[in-house]
């Protein structure tokens, strides 16, 4: 009897599942009065490395250029990085930043001294654009450095000095080499890394044996003037629980104000990591699994910190995130340039929705990288440069920073392929300082528009004032040279909100973000 029934049950769960899924509905509740934390704006960072064509021939094409520039660095990437309010710019790597030495990126250019770029194609790097050229080029954009100090092979003198020459207004031997160099005051630079993958290309070094140095170098990285530094220990590598624990456990509180986290999507192997652009839709679907795999990262090692940090003083920086695939036909495998689809802007919004959703913990994020490398949010091809997909996202959520997060309960169906699913909806509520409620969605599934019902609890505010979305014909829909805007953000005419309930119909593989006041 007891096996009958279960018999009946599991029948009945198999024809009750796809009747939910064909429903194709969401139910969501935004509660407009409960929202205690801040998205901090440095959650919508970027990274730019000396690695390929990032800085060279990307940002930097120097003052002869015939390319229209600022300083050296286009002018066409400078005004869409002011675009989306580009909060600050992490470099110069990665892991060109552990076989950085600063003092060959100052004074004149042409006695600058070259090396070889050992990590990223053996290319030489002749170090025309440096400390001078990278916060000039953050004061033009308004936005703040991130500088990432050399511990695997520099020296804590190194770091040290390169602190007090960015930062002391005083008299010293470093405040003089920098006014000497055409710097007379000094710039404010409050973030810096400790080394970069001290896990891997930063040395291979036990957590142990990072944390120890760690306190070393942080001890000489002083406080000068008004400038407070906001020291950012090198964290762990993906699902390393032990190297967080070990941080956690051996540095001080008051000597680390962050630790890192890097997670990287790979559809396939990191032998063969898939196409950009060629992809069905089983591996689609892996791409976003994968990504959604950060949000349990994100709460694992939370909950060490947690143990030490309950009052969640020390962010959890995730400064380098992004897909990864295989490099595009014909180009350098060391240069790392891969195209940019919807699928990629359909990941980008799934993420930021997770970093937003964890800021109490998560205070700062990068993705990687800028300009022609890996997830990039532009690229150029000579004079000609394009807005990626991803670009589009971070111009439509920008609504986000530094705005009070709004918890939301959500009920939606599932996308599945492989026999697995997921969440077909993802989305994020904040509302900014002058009121206004914004709700971004981003509708994973590739072929089913999805009817949603969002309740407006907590709030008066009931009209809707602004909607924009992001989609394409397919999700593998990209942005060429020739044809720039196959995708791009537009007015959204499908969202209306009577009552406090605010309901649209988001179409299939698309980003939607309302304004409601």
């Amino acid at each position: 009897m007891r096996l009958r029934k279960l018999i009946v049950t599991g029948i009945m769960c198999l024809l009750i599942i796809p009747f939910l899924s064909a429903q194709k509905k969401a139910v969501l509740v935004v509660n407009a009065d409960l929202g205690t934390d801040t998205i901090s704006r440095h959650i919508y960072g970027h990274f730019s490395e000396h690695l390929g064509r990032c800085i060279y021939d990307g940002l930097w094409v120097g003052e002869g250029s015939a390319i229209p520039n600022t300083n050296g660095v286009r002018n066409d990437i400078i005004s869409a990085l002011k675009q989306i309010r580009i909060p600050n710019l992490r470099w110069p790597g990665g892991c060109f930043a552990d076989e950085y030495h600063w003092m060959d990126g100052i004074g004149p250019r042409n006695q600058r001294p070259k090396m070889v770029n050992t990590h990223w194609g053996g290319v030489t790097e002749d170090n025309s654009f440096g400390t001078h050229e990278f916060l000039n080029l953050c004061e033009e954009l308004g936005t703040e450095p991130y500088i990432c100090g050399n511990m695997g092979s520099g020296t804590v003198e190194e770091m040290s000095k390169w602190v007090e020459y960015i930062t002391f207004d005083g008299e010293s031997p470093m405040a003089n080499l920098r006014r000497q160099n055409g710097r007379d005051k000094p710039w404010k630079v409050q973030y810096w890394g400790v080394g970069n993958e001290n896990w891997g290309c930063g040395g291979n070094m036990s957590p142990e044996g990072y944390a120890e140095n760690y306190r070393r170098y942080a001890t000489y990285c002083r406080n000068y003037d008004e400038n407070r530094l906001i020291k950012i220990a090198g964290g762990p590598n993906v699902d390393d629980y032990r190297w967080t624990n070990t941080l956690m456990k051996n540095i001080p509180g008051r000597m680390m104000n962050g630790l890192s986290l890097h997670y990287y999507t790979v559809p396939k192997t990191w032998r063969d990591k898939g196409s950009a652009t060629v992809f069905d839709e089983d591996e689609y679907f892996v791409t976003m699994e994968k990504a959604a795999h950060i949000e349990e990262l994100i709460e694992r090692h939370s909950a060490i910190m947690d143990q030490f940090d309950p009052e969640k003083r020390i962010g959890l920086i995730v400064d380098e995130w992004g897909t990864w695939y295989n490099v595009e036909p014909e180009t350098n495998p060391g240069f790392l340039y891969q195209q940019n689809t919807l699928r990629d802007a359909l990941l980008a919004g799934l993420s930021l929705n997770v970093f937003n959703k964890h800021c109490d913990r998560v205070k700062m994020a990068n993705i990687a990288q800028l300009v022609n490398v890996l997830q990039a949010l532009v690229l150029t091809e000579g004079e000609k440069m394009l807005l990626t997909p991803t670009y589009h996202v971070f111009d439509m959520y920008k609504v986000h920073h530094d705005a009070a997060l709004l918890p939301i309960n959500i009920n939606c169906g599932t996308y599945g392929k492989l026999g697995r699913t997921m969440p077909a909806i993802s989305a994020t509520a904040s509302k900014d300082k002058n009121g206004a409620i914004h709700i971004s969605f981003v509708n994973i599934d590739p072929s089913n528009d999805i009817e949603i019902s969002c309740s407006l609890r907590g709030t008066e505010k009931g009209n809707v004032t602004k909607s924009q979305i992001i989609t394409g014909d397919k999700v593998e829909t990209h942005n060429t040279f020739k044809q720039p805007d196959n995708i791009r953000m537009v007015d959204f005419k499908g969202a209306k909100c009577k009552n406090g309930e605010l309901t649209l119909k988001i179409p299939a593989k698309s980003l939607v973000t309302i304004e409601i006041n």
